[in-house]
């Protein structure tokens, strides 16, 4: 009975893989990013043709070929090579962007839950003016005000996205503030900074982390929208949206110049979506 007991790689190899490892939908996220991301990293060591180099000879026939594997685009460039340097600019893009609005709205949520009273008031108002808009508009406003530029783009999605993160901050903070430790910390003397961030913020990971892959999939298909729009990163920068709008005239002609930039950009969001759905579902387990 001993030896079935505590017979070596049964309960212990269990207990030991990571929850996230646990939810298949977890493991098919987590394989489409890294995917995209192990494509992005090698880019530049892959054996592909400049992003921008135009190929004459294929311009009168785009479709693809031994050349290139994906064909080209309108003006002779390689869908492929454009496609994988595409994926750079969208992973350096959407996290900065992400990265920039969780930590404004976790600023201005954690201040509104925990000092309540006016603070609370003055931001949650300004949360309602900013909310009242509709995303798109405000980040089509925004960066046809400023112009495009990667800046931009992280200012435009920082106000934009900042305010529902704040949101659900708040509504954490309120329920946290009141469980023992922060009375705890409270009577021990600690600040207020050391309160928020050391006691509070901590119990607060794991619905952000959720919220924050889901972003990145939301934040993904508004570079690609801005790209689509011409609000995009200037050219001649590879962009997946831009891929999209320049070969629109032609896509019932080469159907291809529009389906594969655009099955990058589901796939990737699709990726993300799956690994915040595991994260959600791990979070469950116990």
């Amino acid at each position: 009975m001993t030896s079935s007991l505590y017979a070596p790689g049964t309960l212990t190899t269990t207990r030991r893989q990571p929850r996230i490892l646990r939810s298949k939908t977890a493991i098919v996220g987590i394989a489409i990013v890294a995917l995209w991301v192990t494509l992005a990293i090698l880019a530049p060591l892959l054996p592909l043709t400049p992003p921008n180099a135009q190929d004459y000879m294929a311009m009168a026939s785009p479709t693809p070929s031994s050349s290139h594997w994906l064909g080209t685009d309108l003006l002779g460039r390689d869908l492929l090579s454009r496609l994988i340097f595409g994926s750079r600019t969208v992973l350096a893009v959407a996290p900065l962007a992400v990265a920039s609005a969780m930590l404004v709205g976790i600023a201005l949520g954690m201040l509104a839950g925990y000092f309540g009273g006016l603070v609370d008031l003055l931001i949650g108002r300004i949360s309602d003016v900013v909310l009242a808009f509709p995303v798109i508009v405000l980040y089509v406003i925004l960066i046809a005000s400023v112009g495009p530029s990667v800046l931009n783009i992280v200012i435009a999605t920082t106000i934009a996205s900042a305010p529902g993160i704040g949101r659900i901050v708040r509504g954490l903070v309120l329920e946290l503030k009141q469980q023992g430790y922060v009375a705890a910390a409270k009577l021990r003397g600690e600040t207020t900074l050391h309160i928020l961030v050391v006691e509070l913020l901590p119990n607060c990971r794991g619905p952000l982390i959720v919220d924050g892959c889901l972003r990145l999939g939301y934040t993904i298909i508004t570079i690609g929208i801005l790209g689509f729009l011409g609000l995009g990163l200037p050219p001649p920068t590879p962009d997946w949206g831009s891929m999209i709008r320049e070969t629109t005239t032609v896509i019932n002609v080469w159907p291809h110049m529009s389906l594969i930039p655009s099955v990058a950009v589901v796939s990737l969001v699709l990726g993300f979506n799956l690994l915040a759905d595991g994260l959600r579902e791990s979070g469950k387990r116990r």
